[in-house]
């Protein structure tokens, strides 16, 4: 007992040393050893998915994923705090330059579903396992970074609820059904491509979904001049 727990010690000491560690070398593989852990995750899931999967994906063993995180959960929340809290900042810096422009609500309604699918493929697989897990359940809205994640999601949600009304009001959508049940099913095709949709399929990419669902979507909601 003595051992393990000053093996662990000296582990942890490593750990924090190397988190300071601001050599090209090690932030690259920092950076690769994320990636690999997100297409893992992505595949089994945040329970399914162990260490040993990891390092093996890797080519390391599980020993080596300790020197840059100390936990299977520690090494998913990084996901996320490294990576998808600038995604979602980029996203709704997005959203909000389309929400002011003087285009109408359908067109805007396009241009926000194509800025979803394009950031969807740019950064696969981290937005898709924000959408595929229980954050809540993974303690993130427990931090203050995790909880901001989760404004910006919430204020994405408004702006396409904001989108919507402006249509219903000034006539180029429809008024027999209600925004918020629009905004279901427009997220619900968007988001369900976390589970079919892959960078470099042959048959349909981030473009093709787009035109699809706003086809699909704008020709039921629009009102016809």
């Amino acid at each position: 007992m003595p051992t393990s727990t000053a093996a662990s010690s000296g582990m942890s000491r490593r750990r924090r040393s190397a988190r300071s560690d601001s050599s090209p070398n090690y932030q690259a593989k920092r950076q690769e050893l994320l990636r690999t852990a997100a297409e893992v995750f992505r595949e089994k899931g945040f329970e399914g998915a162990t260490l040993n999967d990891i390092a093996e994906r890797f080519g390391t063993d599980r020993a080596s994923i300790y020197y840059y995180f100390a936990s299977k959960k520690e090494l998913f929340q990084a996901l996320f705090h490294d990576i998808l809290v600038d995604v979602l900042d980029n996203n709704i810096a997005v959203a909000e330059e389309i929400i002011g422009s003087d285009e109408d609500a359908p067109e805007k309604l396009r241009r926000l579903v194509e800025q979803q699918m394009d950031s969807y493929e740019k950064n696969y697989p981290f937005v898709y396992l924000y959408i595929q897990e229980d954050m809540a359940q993974l303690q993130l809205d427990s931090m203050s970074w995790g909880k901001d994640m989760a404004r910006k999601t919430k204020r994405f949600e408004t702006i396409v609820l904001e989108v919507l009304q402006q249509g219903v009001d000034d006539g180029t959508l429809r008024s027999d059904v209600s925004v918020q049940l629009m905004s279901k099913a427009l997220f619900g095709m968007v988001n369900w491509t976390h589970r079919w949709l892959r960078p470099g399929m042959r048959k349909v990419d981030a473009k093709q979904s787009t035109e699809a669902f706003c086809t699909l979507f704008l020709d039921g909601a629009r009102v016809e001049s």
